[in-house]
């Protein structure tokens, strides 16, 4: 099969700061496969965790190597091309636009949407909440109000964890409680907490009905999420504190979800399994993203229907999206009903 890359960049309309900082701008990757004149679509775009970093000239770099090594595959042979990439350490990022290229690829070869060819029910997709970013709590008002006029918000992510301390979290959380008042709330910290303010949060948050609280933790203290755990009345989700379905066992015991995203997991193949190692563990499942467009969300979104919660607002948030693919429809993202990942260009990719 044939293998090229590009890059595209997207700037957001609002600029998004958690506890690590503020993301404007990033420039992702748009893989495309083609064989028997089809062609499979993906997306890699460069994250951060911690001391765990994919940039994008990591991503290319990565790109580079592998494609002499993969093109020599066919689009049926995803368990073998797999393994070979799992063998040479690539990126997660670089596994996930090829493993979605893959998938967008076959579900084009049989002329069927990924969630159909799944068997998956379409009509369970639940809401996505829209992204509060760590800000004043007049700033914080103010995009509340910009969400809840650009859509039919059911569900709103608030990000906390601010550098300057949690009295400062406590005011812009009531500020968006005021906005969205009738609307549910849960917070995101981004590891942005210790343990002590973790738990002082997780009470003072339960009391304003919080629905749960997302990485309360930094990846690297997932030690203390038991005694977390033993004191929160809220439900714990963590994100940056799980990549794999490998992590899930050593987690299960001490939280209540965990959030999935196709660039930390490698791909839709690893979510897959993710979803059902969660729930063999009781666990509850979230979709997330990171400065993804409408490539990357919408696949994505073909897993949907088995998830707990979504976070799919990214390309929601951008002025260039390059892409079109999911609806937005009574403040549920969907997938359409288009063959593979029902993904489209919409502009030139620069």
């Amino acid at each position: 099969m044939q293998i090229n890359f590009q890059t595209f960049t997207v700037n957001k309309r609002f600029p998004l700061t958690i506890s690590r900082g503020t993301t404007a701008q990033t420039t992702n990757i748009w893989l495309q496969i083609a064989q028997e004149g089809i062609a499979g679509w993906g997306e890699a775009s460069p994250f951060g965790v911690g001391n765990h970093r994919q940039s994008t000239e990591q991503i290319q770099d990565s790109l580079q190597q592998i494609i002499p090594i993969v093109q020599k595959f066919s689009p049926w042979q995803r368990q073998e091309i797999e393994a070979v990439l799992e063998r040479m350490q690539v990126p997660s990022a670089v596994k996930a636009a090829l493993d979605m290229a893959l998938h967008d690829w076959l579900g084009k070869r049989v002329d069927l949407p990924l969630w159909q060819l799944w068997g998956l029910n379409k009509n369970a997709i639940v809401p996505t909440s829209v992204t509060i970013g760590i800000n004043s709590p007049a700033g914080a008002k103010s995009r509340t109000r910009d969400w809840l006029e650009f859509m039919d918000v059911q569900l709103l992510k608030v990000k906390l964890g601010s550098t300057a301390g949690i009295e400062a979290d406590q005011k812009m959380l009531l500020a968006v409680k005021e906005t969205a008042a009738g609307k549910d709330v849960f917070v995101d910290a981004n590891g942005g907490w210790s343990l002590t303010d973790a738990i002082h949060m997780c009470s003072w948050l339960a009391d304003l009905g919080i629905k749960y609280v997302e990485q309360p933790l930094a990846r690297g203290e997932e030690a203390n999420l038991a005694q977390l755990k033993k004191h929160s009345p809220l439900p714990i989700f963590v994100d940056e504190s799980c990549f794999t379905s490998a992590d899930i066992p050593r987690l299960a015991d001490h939280v209540d979800g965990i959030n999935i995203k196709l660039m930390k997991s490698g791909g839709i193949t690893e979510a897959m399994r993710m979803v059902h190692t969660a729930k063999a563990h009781n666990l509850q499942v979230m979709f997330g993203c990171y400065s993804d467009s409408s490539l990357a969300n919408t696949a994505a979104l073909q897993l949907a229907p088995l998830a707990d919660y979504l976070d799919l607002d990214s390309h929601l948030n951008l002025i260039d999206d390059p892409f079109s693919g999911a609806v937005v429809e009574n403040g549920r993202v969907l997938p359409n009903n288009l063959p593979g990942l029902g993904v489209k260009h919409s502009a030139s990719v620069a």
